[in-house]
């Protein structure tokens, strides 16, 4: 399927917020306002819909409200990109009342992560570009401690051009300092060198499509009525990272299993690894080592690319992946780049 690409942005174009999941912004309002404060500085109009601020007990208690914010939003000819406030862990509840057709025929940008995943699997059932990312909470409000990432960000919003190659960040953090207290808000712990993307298989380069976002929650839709089939994982980078929850490698791999069992890494390209946050060196260890044994020997693809500790998921700073669009791997630098343009 062609990837439909939504319009990049411009200055005075409206965004707007919507919360699909967890209703963060009512619990922690001075976080969730310095992400705001974020992308007005970026010259954006935000409009923040009704489910944003939404209690999140009321939140979680209306999937369908949460679903018809975001039919809204991508009725709304005057809404150019829908991001989400933050993740959680029952997004999923939302997408039967997600209007599909209605979607596809009023592409936009979709940007979150975590558990955002949903709405980025559903879109890419679509053929709809969307982007894997940072939230409101999560991301844009700790940006200005992270000029850099930031930097990314606004690009992969504005600029859209064919030929980005992501470079690693040499240093990370992972997880904030207490939101509880407001002093500490839009700062970032402490941070740790990287050490680079591990190559754990493969020497030349690939292209494919990329899809992919948080394993956890992709899992729950595994095999299920929005989980893409077929076809549409051949020839696909598909990327993964763990949620802050740090499941184990060995429950990791099981998930992983799951997958080979349904032939998806028969028919994949290449597999990209994000940084798993709270893992010790050594559950890093076990889980690459643990890559190696179920692609190489349990599911015969020695020859698929696989790439870890790279730079997405639930540490910052986060690459931005489009989801659908045309990369290339390559394992003997080893570099990542868009080969076409992700927005029109």
């Amino acid at each position: 399927m062609t990837p439909v690409k939504p319009e990049r942005l411009h200055i005075d174009d409206t965004v707007a917020i919507v919360s699909p999941s967890w209703g963060g912004p009512s619990v922690f309002p001075h976080i969730y306002e310095l992400g705001l404060g974020l992308l007005q500085r970026w010259g954006l109009q935000v409009v923040e819909y009704p489910t944003a601020r939404m209690a999140a007990a009321e939140l979680a208690a209306n999937p369908e409200a949460r679903a018809a914010d975001i039919n809204r939003a991508f009725a709304d000819p005057q809404v150019k990109a829908i991001i989400a406030s933050i993740g959680g862990d029952d997004s999923h509840r939302i997408l039967p009342y997600l209007d599909a057709k209605l979607i596809a025929a009023h592409p936009k940008i979709l940007m979150g992560y975590s558990d955002v995943s949903t709405l980025h699997a559903y879109c890419q059932r679509l053929g709809v570009v969307t982007l894997h990312g940072p939230s409101v909470m999560a991301g844009f409000a700790q940006m200005a401690a992270m000029p850099d990432y930031a930097a990314h960000v606004k690009e992969m919003l504005f600029r859209p051009a064919a030929g980005l190659t992501y470079r690693p960040y040499p240093a990370y953090s992972e997880g904030y300092p207490d939101w509880a207290h407001p002093a500490k808000a839009g700062q970032v712990n402490e941070p740790i060198p990287h050490d680079g993307w591990h190559v754990l298989q493969g020497s030349s380069a690939v292209e494919g499509r990329l899809f992919g976002g948080c394993l956890d929650v992709l899992e729950g839709l595994r095999g299920g009525e929005f989980w893409p089939l077929g076809n549409f994982w051949d020839g696909r980078i598909v990327f993964l990272e763990t949620s802050e929850e740090a499941p184990g490698p060995a429950l990791v791999a099981e998930m992983l299993r799951g997958w080979g069992r349904d032939g998806i890494w028969g028919r994949a390209a290449a597999l990209l690894v994000g940084r798993a946050a709270r893992y010790d060196a050594a559950a890093k260890a076990e889980l690459d080592r643990l890559l190696r044994t179920i692609m190489a020997d349990e599911f015969g693809r020695p020859d698929m690319p696989i790439v870890s500790n790279m730079d997405f998921g639930h540490t910052d700073p986060q690459f931005v992946l489009p989801q659908g669009i045309l990369a290339r791997l390559d394992c003997s630098r080893p570099s990542l780049s868009l080969i076409e343009d992700w927005l029109s």
